[in-house]
């Protein structure tokens, strides 16, 4: 059995020097930028399609967060080429962002995107938010049959954002501008003393406070 490999959390993420539909990327074009970096299973497949529409509706929100795009999968670049166009021409939808092309599989296999139990063959529908000093923030990995969120990843980035500039975590389902979750106390003396410092405080450890 063939062993997958999985980056990890809060590592780098793993570099690449791939061709792409507007030439060679490599990870460190993106130093200094967030970057969400998908895979799709199959050009001129009908979830990918619905996906890469989404994703390409919301380019220039998530570009105002200083995060770009990327896509991968295991085709050539001509058959980007020819998927985007089919898009733009079928839908109206013009692709923004780059695609890899993973002929080799190198950058899936190093990102963990092929998972026999899927396909031998195909990447899984797999997301990786990467920050801008090329730290692993983020992966989630959907199955074959079902298309992603990309309302969420957009959600996430802004979360993670708030969440680097401000010392804070936030709770399910936040959204900018609601109340932020307090880090808990570390000691007992600060336990103690938690419910005196000004936060909305329900316990010792939850604690929350409006951002200014």
């Amino acid at each position: 059995m063939t062993e997958i490999q999985f980056p990890r959390l809060n590592e780098p993420a793993p570099d690449f020097d791939a061709p792409t539909t507007d030439g060679r990327r490599q990870l460190s074009d993106y130093s200094g930028r967030w970057l969400i970096l998908f895979s799709h299973p199959a050009d001129f497949t009908p979830v990918c399609t619905t996906e890469f529409m989404a994703f390409a509706r919301r380019a220039d929100d998530f570009a105002k967060l200083n995060c770009d795009l990327l896509g991968l999968s295991i085709d050539s670049h001509y058959a980007h080429i020819a998927w985007m166009r089919n898009i733009k021409d079928n839908f109206g939808v013009e692709i923004p962002f780059p695609i890899i092309a993973d002929l080799s599989m190198a950058v899936a296999r190093a990102y963990g995107m092929i998972q026999p139990g899927a396909s031998d063959t195909s990447a899984v529908r797999a997301t990786f938010v990467i920050d801008p000093d090329g730290i692993l923030r983020a992966m989630v990995y959907y199955p074959m049959t079902n298309g992603r969120s990309i309302d969420e990843f957009y959600r996430l980035i802004q979360a993670l954002q708030t969440s680097d500039a401000n010392k804070v975590a936030t709770p399910e389902a936040w959204q900018p501008g609601e109340a932020v979750i307090v880090p808990p106390p570390a000691t007992a003396a600060a336990a103690e003393a938690r419910a005196s410092e000004g936060y909305k405080t329900t316990d010792w450890y939850f604690s929350t406070r409006m951002l200014g």
